[in-house]
């Protein structure tokens, strides 16, 4: 598949056998570290060469005026921007008075080992100075799961065949150097100097720095200590000033011997907090992680890994690459949500800076599904910061002469972020997106008290912005107007297929939450009226249909426009909007990423009760040679459709560029982080699409069918306090309820009750025979 291979493919590791330094900024992404609070990035521990230094506090962000070529109404006067806080990481290296650096002397040996059943990030090299000498180094590096402000290191230097002198120097960094810009839009804006300097701190062996952001008003402290091991006459001296607090290491090594710091760093940040308060907090912290050390660090990481993977792995049979990649994104995704604890999952996680670091709608379509079902609690802490910035976002539509809330289409504190009005204001579906996350959760776990005390809130608010947002027709018809879908290579547009049947079934579990919930409802002012107003504008929702063609259209009007010309299309001019003015595409039938496609699945209940299988057929072999997959979040929609359709091998094409994404740096922009939408897509096209996963209500439903590539496919599921295991082979699928109580599900439709007595088998039926749908020229699934 992937024929050049940057990492070695084993099932429970990501390996890189040699030190490739054109590369180096992609493996920074893919071996970086993270709890959802604290982010490091795979730097060298040695802070240089490096490809973008990182590391990331998760909501802490720097302001910056938005350019406008002229002013508008409702414009947002202020992005927000991500920055490079602290850097913990950095274990500087001298060896006889020269710097252990890479890029000079001769690197015997070196390999990264990116360990996801215990968390880790292992070092090995062995290196020949430019004056002969050789050492070894070792280092571990962890984030922690369980202990949220805790990031650790263990590096260790060795002689290998003749004394030497060595130096660590063990820094904490501000204000790092960054690269500029590289004219891409997906990258981040490069601030300078972004942290003002408040305190420093240096005695024994204890460092400590804390700054404000300079127009966020943000504290950020850090904090080290350190544990060091070495031969008698091993020296330590601290010092400190506004940027930089090191603690210098001084030893002499004979061959064998090893001079060995553990470094435990602990991060820190408020926008109320005093700095008193800071330095404490992070002490504290410092305090806490030391009872147990390094080693506590390390076994405490294996079992919450443990627990997760049992609960959440996904195993595959016959395609080993795959195996790795989804293990790797499952391992991300936890990463990313994991102690997020009321802050927004960015597009990157805390990963790299690209994006800007912003929240997009990627995070509850794709993100939470996976979270759901595997690591609930971390959805209910992802909608709690919904609901903290629910004054953000009422702001926001009251500005925009609507009612309720309009969740911001980019973000990290809740404002919107997006200077572009075409996506950041009319692409609204975010509110849906927000609404179809609390439904999932709720029915996946029965959290009634999470319903009452935060679902109901979002989904008032999101129905209302709905219902002002649209209207009824003189037939009665509710119409959903100038609003962009997933696809942004259509914007301001009317009856985007997409975002009205989400609307419909954002409306509705409004309603019946109220119904559910009276006294809640008559506390956020919602009477029998409002309530009513919003069943009927979903029952009457307008979904667009080209009778000619037999197909539903993305928006109002889409299939008459004149289509792309992809044979004048060169294969070096995708992405299309970085050769291309939105102007000519808005004009084209040219899709972005799956947005009718992505419909039939998110909204599979209205298409199961007013469609049948062959028009959903017809629907996406329409749409496939129109998808340029421009974004990273259309290969796992389509996999689940085309699986669907009976398209397996197109299917299994779709879902290794979902897994690949990072791994193989198919969009060439892993550099700033990996794409963590796209490696839940990775779960999402497995599960959902090769077994099939549908939600009915509270009920599971599933449909297995395996591509030829496969010949096992088991997941594990979390739903209503019980453990489903499912198991998928060429002709049967197995259930098994694991715990709980009696579970029914559906197998192709078919009803099937489960219990604690064994596994339960059904066939698998094969799937009807359909040509297979062409892609736009240049655009196959480019994982091969």
């Amino acid at each position: 598949m992937i024929t050049q291979r940057s990492y070695s493919v084993e099932p429970w590791a990501v390996r890189e056998t040699e030190l490739n330094l054109d590369v180096l900024a992609q493996s920074e992404s893919v071996f970086a570290l993270s709890n959802g609070h604290v982010g490091w990035r795979g730097n060298l521990d040695e802070g240089e060469p490096h490809g973008l230094p990182g590391s990331y506090l998760n909501g802490v962000y720097e302001l910056h005026p938005l350019p406008y070529a002229e002013a508008g109404y409702g414009y947002p006067e202020s992005g927000q921007t991500v920055i490079n806080v602290t850097n913990g990481k950095v274990l500087r290296l001298l060896v006889d008075d020269e710097p252990f650096d890479l890029r000079y002397g001769r690197l015997v040996a070196h390999e990264r080992t990116l360990d996801l059943r215990r968390g880790t990030l292992e070092r090995v090299c062995e290196w020949v100075s430019p004056a002969g000498t050789r050492i070894r180094v070792r280092s571990t590096r962890l984030v922690s799961l369980t202990q949220r402000a805790i990031a650790a290191v263990a590096y260790e230097v060795e002689a290998v065949d003749s004394d030497i002198r060595v130096v660590i120097q063990s820094e904490l960094v501000a204000n790092e150097t960054l690269p500029g810009a590289n004219g891409d839009p997906r990258a981040a804006v490069a601030l300078k100097s972004p942290l003002e300097p408040e305190d420093d701190f240096a005695v024994g062996r204890r460092l400590r720095l804390v700054h404000r952001t300079r127009r966020s008003g943000l504290r950020v402290a850090v904090a080290a200590d350190h544990v060091v091991e070495g031969p008698e006459g091993t020296t330590t001296g601290a010092e400190s000033n506004v940027d930089v607090a090191r603690l210098t290491v001084t030893s002499v090594l004979a061959p064998g011997q090893r001079l060995k710091v553990e470094k435990l760093v602990a991060h820190g940040w408020s926008g109320a907090r005093s700095l008193p308060a800071m330095c404490d907090q992070v002490d504290a912290a410092l305090a806490a992680a030391a009872m147990g050390g390094w080693q506590g660090l390390v076994d405490e990481q294996r079992t919450e890994l443990d627990d997760f993977w049992a609960r959440a792995d996904v195993e595959i049979d016959g395609d080993e690459e795959i195996q790795q990649a989804v293990r790797f994104a499952l391992f991300h995704v936890l990463q990313a949500g994991a102690r997020a604890e009321q802050r927004a999952i960015p597009a990157k996680g805390l990963t790299g800076s690209g994006y800007d670091g912003h929240a997009f709608w990627d995070t509850e379509t794709f993100v939470l599904p996976l979270l759901t079902y595997t690591a609930p609690d971390a959805v209910a802490e992802a909608l709690r910061w919904r609901q903290r910035t629910l004054p953000e976002a009422k702001e926001r539509a009251a500005q925009l002469g609507l009612n309720g809330a309009a969740f911001p289409w980019r973000t990290i504190a809740g404002s919107e972020g997006s200077a572009y009005w075409p996506a950041g204001t009319a692409a609204f579906h975010v509110n849906a997106a927000v609404a179809d996350a609390v439904v999932r959760y709720t029915a996946a776990t029965g959290d009634e008290r999470f319903a009452r005390d935060t679902g109901i809130e979002l989904l008032v608010e999101t129905a209302r912005l709905w219902r002002s947002l649209g209207h009824h027709d003189h037939h009665g018809v509710f119409h959903i107007d100038g609003v962009t879908g997933p696809d942004e290579y259509s914007a301001v547009a009317d009856d985007n297929v997409y975002t009205n049947l989400m609307a419909r079934a954002n409306l509705l579990a409004a309603a019946d939450a109220c119904e559910r919930h009276p006294d809640r409802a008559a506390g956020l002012g919602v009477d029998e009226e409002e309530s009513a107003a919003w069943r009927d504008a979903a029952t009457a929702v307008h979904v667009p249909y080209n009778h000619e063609l037999g197909v539903h259209e993305q928006h109002a009007g889409f299939t008459r426009y004149q289509r792309w010309d992809f044979t004048d299309t060169r294969a070096d001019q995708y992405p299309l909007l970085l050769h291309f003015p939105y102007f000519d595409l808005y004009r084209k039938q040219v899709v972005k990423q799956a947005d009718l496609v992505l419909a039939m699945y998110m909204c599979s209940g209205w298409f199961d009760e007013f469609c049948d299988e062959e028009q959903i057929a017809r629907n996406f072999a329409y749409y496939e040679p129109l998808t340029v997959r421009d974004s990273s979040l259309s290969a796992c929609c389509q996999a689940v459709v085309a699986a669907q359709s009976g398209h397996l091998d197109l299917a299994y094409d779709y879902a290794a560029e979902a897994a690949l994404m990072d791994l193989a740096d198919l969009e060439h922009n892993t550099r700033d982080g990996l794409h963590i939408a796209s490696l839940a897509g990775t779960w999402t096209a497995l599960v959902a699409g090769f077994g099939g996963l549908r939600r009915d209500g509270d009920t599971l439903r599933f449909a297995p069918r395996l591509p030829e590539r496969f010949s096992r496919l088991a997941f594990t599921l979390q739903i209503l306090g019980r453990r489903l295991r499912v198991e998928i082979g060429p002709d049967k699928a197995t259930y098994t309820l694991q715990t709980g109580g009696p579970l029914t599900i559906r197998h192709h439709g078919a009803p099937l009750t489960l219990r604690d007595d064994g596994p339960v088998v059904r066939t698998v039926p094969w799937p009807a025979a359909r040509p297979a749908p062409d892609q736009p020229p240049h655009r196959r699934p480019n994982a091969h």
